[in-house]
């Protein structure tokens, strides 16, 4: 198997190569904007333990993506305390009830789909006097078994977040359905962000972190191709 390193550079060639043939993508409707001036990286090391992120640690990778508060409770105070310059994203789904730890770790949460979610995340903020950066998630196929607010609702949402609970929305964020072409989700999640005013495109994952790059993501999450199939 390939080492850290050698992953780590295959996927950053990638997205940089993906970057720079593709620009700023072509929307129907939608003028054509200037790209992202670079696409990061979010290292996807949820169900990975603290022996298998070190060495993507050690090889320079800073921002990584979990899914569960309290797994990244056990694994990133520790790792916290002997690298500097970690980001952490919360990219699973959150509970109200989580709200307070979610505040305390991480520095992005990209979940957040529901009024509660923002009155909890508000309060906990204020609390805390902390400001992590905020993503909503949009269920762009509208898919009973995932997270996220519908694609019709994203941007009013995206206002009652600002206007109603004060909290700054940075960007959208979205997983596709598996086994269809993810280019049109993209696509719409990027019309989505113009319309909602937000700067982040938080979409593409292994398998197709290059289309989303050229429908204008600044943010993919991968995760297999980086550490490996999951348990």
């Amino acid at each position: 198997m390939d080492s850290a390193t050698e992953r780590l550079d295959s996927i950053r060639s990638r997205i940089e190569r993906a970057h720079a043939r593709f620009g700023a993508p072509i929307v129907p409707g939608v003028s054509r904007d200037a790209p992202p001036e670079a696409v990061t990286l979010v290292a996807v090391s949820k169900t990975f333990g603290v022996e298998a992120i070190r060495p993507f640690l050690e090889a320079g990778q800073r921002v990584f993506g979990e899914n569960r508060v309290q797994e990244a409770q056990a694994k990133w105070p520790g790792l916290r305390a002997s690298y500097e310059g970690i980001e952490l994203h919360l990219i699973g789904p959150l509970q109200s009830n989580k709200a307070r730890e979610a505040v305390a770790l991480f520095d992005v949460i990209e979940t957040v789909d529901r009024d509660k979610i923002a009155v909890a995340l508000k309060a906990e903020m204020q609390k805390q006097a902390r400001q992590p950066r905020l993503l909503v998630q949009v269920n762009i196929g509208l898919e009973p078994q995932k997270a996220g607010i519908a694609p019709a609702e994203a941007v009013a949402f995206v206002r009652r977040c600002t206007q109603v609970h004060g909290l700054a929305i940075d960007g959208l964020m979205a997983i596709p359905p598996e086994g269809v072409a993810p280019g049109p989700y993209f696509a719409q999640l990027a019309m989505l962000g113009r319309e909602a005013g937000t700067a982040v495109l938080s979409m593409g994952m292994s398998g197709d972190f290059e289309t989303a790059i050229a429908m204008g993501a600044t943010h993919v999450r991968v995760g297999s191709a980086l550490f490996g199939s999951r348990g």
